[in-house]
C-alpha cells in the first residue's frame, strides 16, 4: 500500500487504519520475499489448503476480523468455510474479486463479516458491489448476508468484557450458520 502510494504520479491522501493488536500478531507477517517482490493485494483469497469445490460457505471480510475468523475456523476444524479478504473497499476491485470468486462455484452462502457496527465499517460500501459481482459470475441466487454488531451510535461498547462477548458471538454466528 505504501509502495503503491509512493510511485503514483499524483499524490493523494492516504489513510491507513490499523489496529495495534496486529503489530505483534503471529499471523500478520510477511516474508522477506513478499516485502521485496510483493505488491499490495486488493483481494486476498483463501490462505489454507482447502478443497474449494467442497466449500459451502464463503466469508468476505476486511482487516483485523480476518485473523479472528481464521483462528476460530482452524480451532473448530471447519473445512467447508472459505475466507476472502477485500483489502481495498474503494475503488472496488471488481476484476480481482471476480477472479477469486470464480474458484468458489459450489458456494451456497456468502457472508460479509465485520466487527464494526452495521452502520459503520465496510458493509454499506461493499454490499452492492458484492451483489453485482455475484451476478457477473452467475451466482444470482445467493444473497449476501451481514454478520457483525448491530447498528449503533457508538463505534465501541466502552466495556472490554462486552466487546469480547460480542466478538465471540460474531464468530459463532458466522461459522455456525
Amino acid at each position: 500500500m505504501l509502495r503503491r502510494q509512493a510511485i503514483r504520479p499524483t499524490r493523494i491522501p492516504l489513510i491507513a487504519l490499523t489496529p495495534k493488536s496486529l503489530l505483534r500478531h503471529n499471523l500478520a507477517v510477511s516474508s522477506l520475499e513478499e516485502m521485496c517482490d510483493g505488491a499490495f493485494e486488493t483481494v486476498i483469497g483463501e490462505v489454507d489448503d482447502l478443497n474449494k469445490k467442497s466449500l459451502q460457505r464463503l466469508i468476505l471480510c476486511s482487516g483485523k476480523v480476518f485473523y479472528d475468523l481464521l483462528e476460530a475456523r482452524r480451532e473448530a476444524g471447519l473445512e467447508n468455510v472459505g475466507i476472502i479478504r477485500i483489502e481495498q473497499l474503494y475503488p472496488f476491485p471488481t476484476e480481482k474479486f471476480v477472479e477469486k470468486l470464480t474458484e468458489y462455484q459450489s458456494v451456497e452462502k456468502v457472508i460479509w463479516c465485520q466487527e464494526e457496527p452495521k452502520n459503520m465499517g465496510g458493509w454499506n460500501t461493499v454490499r452492492n458491489y458484492i451483489d453485482r459481482t455475484l451476478e457477473i459470475i452467475n451466482l444470482r441466487d445467493i444473497n449476501v448476508k451481514y454478520v457483525g454488531r448491530q447498528a449503533s451510535s457508538s463505534t465501541a461498547t466502552g466495556n472490554a468484557n462486552k466487546h469480547l462477548a460480542q466478538q465471540k458471538e460474531i464468530l459463532e454466528k458466522v461459522l455456525k450458520r
